[in-house]
């Protein structure tokens, strides 16, 4: 019976399907094989069982070296991490300043404006002309 949710990365050789889809570290399709036959592509290639989608029928493996997998991961928590949470809400900061601002004050609040976005934060400048 297979587990709940497994995340990227899942590798070895406890394959809880007898039916899986496989393809190579080049991304070619080498078709759908049985499970032992599956282990032993790996060990003869010295290469690891990864679970891509198991939502589709049958699931679908891919071999992969220990860089590609390392890299992968990577990749991923690059982009969870870029992505926005569901449920939150976004910062927004806002800043205004009049048109005759002193060059040290313009300095000052530019380089805050710069943190907020590397935090991204959305941010609303308003310039007011001076009197």
């Amino acid at each position: 019976q297979p587990k709940g949710k497994t995340a990227f990365g899942s590798v070895g050789r406890r394959i809880p399907y007898r039916i899986l889809h496989v393809i190579n570290q080049d991304g070619e399709s080498l078709g759908n094989m049985h499970r032992a036959d599956a282990l032993r592509l790996m060990d003869e290639r010295g290469l690891k069982l990864v679970l891509l989608r198991e939502n589709v029928e049958p699931p679908v493996y891919r071999l992969m070296t220990g860089q590609q997998i390392h890299e992968e991961q990577l990749k991923r928590a690059e982009k969870k991490k870029s992505s926005p949470k569901p449920g939150m809400w976004v910062v927004q900061k806002e800043l205004s300043f009049s048109s005759a601002i002193a060059k040290n004050d313009l300095e000052t609040k530019t380089k805050q404006i710069a943190q907020w976005i590397e935090k991204r934060h959305h941010v609303k400048v308003t310039i007011r002309q001076a009197k």
